[in-house]
């Protein structure tokens, strides 16, 4: 086969390749083959079909066809080959010449991986941020302790304050007639919450237990429902009741009902001991994060548009797979933002630019470095996998090969090798 490699810009190239006629020959053989087995032609058992008849019936174009995706994957795969080319997504295919008694002769337009030239990945200087609790820190646990276990208490004569809840009847009007959704009976509203429409809430301070107002407010111009969007409205409230949050004594007894411990002085020791080790745990991911994000700033490479578009649609993949498991559709999270897709996408583009440098800067490491992935590796990453979704390693193994998998799990290990030895090789600062 021959093979001619012509380089168009710094990612893309044509690569031209022709397959002798002897193998277009044996190819035919094999497509005829098939699609006497696949077409049902009466008078004739499947797969006894005369040649001649079958492309009477299905047209020799049918049979051309056949033969060039039998030959196609092949020959190029051989070329890649031969010309060293690692591929970035799908070929462009043009054929050029297709026929019984001439070589194949084709053309595939490739973007090829790029090679990255790496800058300094050993002995960076990194330091990790000092973890450090505070007594503030430590109080704002103790308060939202006491305010999940407040009690809610009706204040005779009280005028609402802004974090008081006022239980109220609604109703809304456009123009003087009701709408849909705009009523509510005995509603639990915490004025200053931002829960209602712009300004709905401001207008009741200051009422009391009895009272009735009418507000007047109008709808976002972003308003999720079309129709009310932008509509001026006045809504009759009525208030019942006025409620505040009653919180409880800060005491060894408290302590008790809330944890195991004994005292009060017990419960923050705890807490600080809790809050180290998560301020400790994300000084570590910080600090891992900002050594590799070092080693890539050090590199350079010129990437190919279509590897972050690319990204990109994995990104929207992995997000949308997100939003099912919570019960919404992707374009009603577009809608709930205000954006389209494409406006996703190029929110999307920094950070798929980054993590293609990212694995980029990794497997050349890894490939510097002579790093391999044994197959205790892929144990230990299985395992990790397993746990996270609470599923057995063999669960695991099973679906990472149905849908093949391997490879992609096998890449990530060693992306993950070559982080760790960029950070294991940081100076210490």
């Amino acid at each position: 086969m021959k093979v001619t490699a012509e380089r168009i810009d710094n990612h893309k190239v044509v690569l031209e390749m022709e397959v002798p006629q002897v193998e277009v020959a044996k190819a035919l053989e094999k497509a005829y083959a098939r699609m006497a087995n696949k077409v049902n032609i009466p008078g004739f058992r499947k797969g006894k079909t005369p040649r001649n008849i079958l492309e009477m019936r299905i047209g020799k174009q049918a049979l051309l066809d056949e033969a060039f995706d039998i030959l196609a994957p092949t020959a190029y795969n051989k070329a890649l080959a031969d010309e060293k080319i690692q591929p970035v997504g799908r070929p462009e295919i043009e054929v050029v010449t297709l026929a019984e008694d001439q070589p194949l002769v084709f053309k595939a337009t490739v973007v090829k991986k790029p090679e990255i030239e790496l800058g300094e990945y050993k002995g960076l200087k990194v330091a990790k941020d000092p973890v450090v609790v505070t007594d503030e820190q430590i109080q704002t646990q103790i308060d939202g302790l006491l305010d999940h276990n407040a009690k809610m208490v009706v204040v005779e004569g009280a005028a609402l304050e802004n974090g008081d809840f006022a239980v109220i009847d609604f109703e809304g009007f456009i123009d003087g007639i009701p709408f849909s959704g705009g009523e509510g009976k005995g509603y639990p509203l915490q004025l200053g919450s931002g829960s209602f429409i712009p300004g709905f809430e401001e207008q009741l301070l200051g009422a009391k237990a009895g009272e009735e107002r009418e507000v007047n407010v109008s709808f976002p111009e972003d308003y999720h429902v079309k129709e009310l969007a932008g509509k001026a409205s006045v809504f009759k409230v009525k208030v019942h009741d006025v409620k505040r949050k009653e919180l409880p004594a800060l005491d060894d007894d408290f302590a008790k009902d809330v944890s195991e411990f004994d005292t009060v002085e017990e419960l923050k020791a705890d807490i600080k001991n809790k809050l180290e080790q998560t301020a400790q745990e994300k000084a570590e991911r910080d600090f891992r994060t900002a050594v590799v994000k070092q080693a890539v700033e050090n590199a350079t490479v010129d990437i190919p548009d279509l590897m972050v578009e690319e990204r990109i649609d994995h990104m929207i993949e992995e997000l949308d797979i997100s939003l099912q498991n919570r019960g919404m559709k992707l374009e009603n999270y577009l809608q709930y933002a205000n954006m389209d897709i494409n406006t996703l996408r190029e929110n999307y583009r920094e950070a798929a630019l980054l993590n293609v440098k990212t694995d980029l800067m990794l497997e050349a490491v890894a490939k510097a470095e002579n790093l391999e992935v044994k197959p205790e590796d892929m144990e230990v990453e299985v395992l990790a996998m397993a746990q996270a979704y609470g599923a057995s390693p063999e669960q695991v193994s099973k679906i990472i090969r149905e849908q093949g998998r391997i490879g992609d799990l096998a890449a990530s290990v060693l992306r993950k090798k070559a982080a760790q030895l960029i950070i294991d090789q940081v100076e210490k600062e």
